[in-house]
C-alpha cells in the first residue's frame, strides 16, 4: 500500500483523496485495517490534526468505520459508492461555504420565525431534548455536532411546512459535514462550546415564547457570527490576514 507525502495547503483533502483511491483500486479492500494515526502521520509527513479531519471526513461520508478499541476499518460499499462517495462534500472551499452559510441564513431565519408562530408541545420537546445535548457538549468540546445538527433540523420540522422540510432534507448531509468539519475553526476563534450553548438557548426561548421577531433576530446573529469565525479560519488557513 502506497501513500504519498502530503504537499498542498488544504492538507485533509488531499489524504481523504489518497485513501479514496486506495479503496477505488482495490489496494484497501472492505474488512482491511488502516494504519494507526501515528503511522499515518509519519508516512505521509502531516500532523495528527490533519490524519483525523480526513478520517472523520471518511467516516461521515460512509467509507470508513471507527471501532472503539480496534481501529478504523473500509466499510463495505457498493461499488459505485466506492467511486463516487459523495465526492462534492469535500469542495469545502471558502466560496463553498460561504454559499452554504447564506443559504442556512435564507432558510433559517425564516424557518425559525415559522417556528415561534407553529411549534406544537411536540417539537418544543424535541427542541428541549436536543438543547440538553448541546449543553453535555460543554464538556465534550471534540463534539461532532450533531447536537447541533438535532437542534436546527427540529426548528426546520416545527415550520410544519413540507417542502421547507424537504429542502433542508435535499442538503442535510452538508449541514452535518459543514457543522463537523467547520467546528475547529470555530473554536479556534471567540466561538467556545458555552457560547454556542447560550445562542442556542436564546433561539429555543424565543421560540417558546412565541416571539417571532426576537426568534429570528437570534438565529440571525448566530448564523452572522459563525459564518464570520469560519471564514476568518480560512482566511487565517490561507494566510490571508484579517483586520479586527
Amino acid at each position: 500500500m502506497e501513500l504519498k507525502p502530503i504537499k498542498t495547503r488544504k492538507i485533509y483533502e488531499e489524504i481523504v483523496e489518497q485513501i479514496r483511491e486506495l479503496v477505488a483500486r482495490g489496494e484497501l479492500k472492505p474488512g482491511d485495517r488502516l494504519p494507526s494515526e501515528r503511522d499515518l502521520v509519519e508516512r505521509l509527513k502531516v500532523s495528527r490534526a490533519s490524519i483525523r479531519e480526513a478520517l472523520s471526513a471518511l467516516e461521515l461520508m460512509g467509507l470508513l468505520e471507527v471501532r472503539s478499541g480496534e481501529g478504523t476499518f473500509v466499510r463495505r460499499l457498493r461499488s459505485e459508492s466506492v467511486v463516487a462517495p459523495l465526492a462534492w462534500m469535500l469542495t469545502m472551499e471558502k466560496g463553498t461555504v460561504l454559499e452554504l452559510l447564506e443559504i442556512r441564513k435564507i432558510l433559517e431565519v425564516q424557518a425559525v420565525g415559522m417556528a415561534a408562530e407553529r411549534a406544537e408541545a411536540e417539537d418544543i420537546r424535541e427542541l428541549s431534548a436536543a438543547l440538553e445535548l448541546l449543553q453535555d457538549d460543554l464538556n465534550s468540546p471534540t463534539s461532532d455536532g450533531s447536537s447541533d445538527h438535532r437542534f436546527h433540523y427540529a426548528i426546520t420540522r416545527a415550520t410544519k411546512n413540507k417542502i421547507m422540510i424537504r429542502l433542508m432534507d435535499t442538503i442535510s448531509d452538508l449541514m452535518k459535514y459543514s457543522l463537523k468539519a467547520s467546528r475547529s475553526k470555530l473554536y479556534e476563534g471567540k466561538y467556545t462550546p458555552a457560547l454556542l450553548f447560550q445562542e442556542h438557548k436564546k433561539i429555543y426561548e424565543a421560540i417558546v415564547e412565541k416571539d417571532v421577531e426576537k426568534a429570528r433576530n437570534y438565529m440571525l446573529a448566530h448564523l452572522t457570527g459563525v459564518e464570520e469565525e469560519i471564514l476568518k479560519g480560512f482566511d487565517e488557513e490561507n494566510g490571508v490576514k484579517t483586520l479586527n
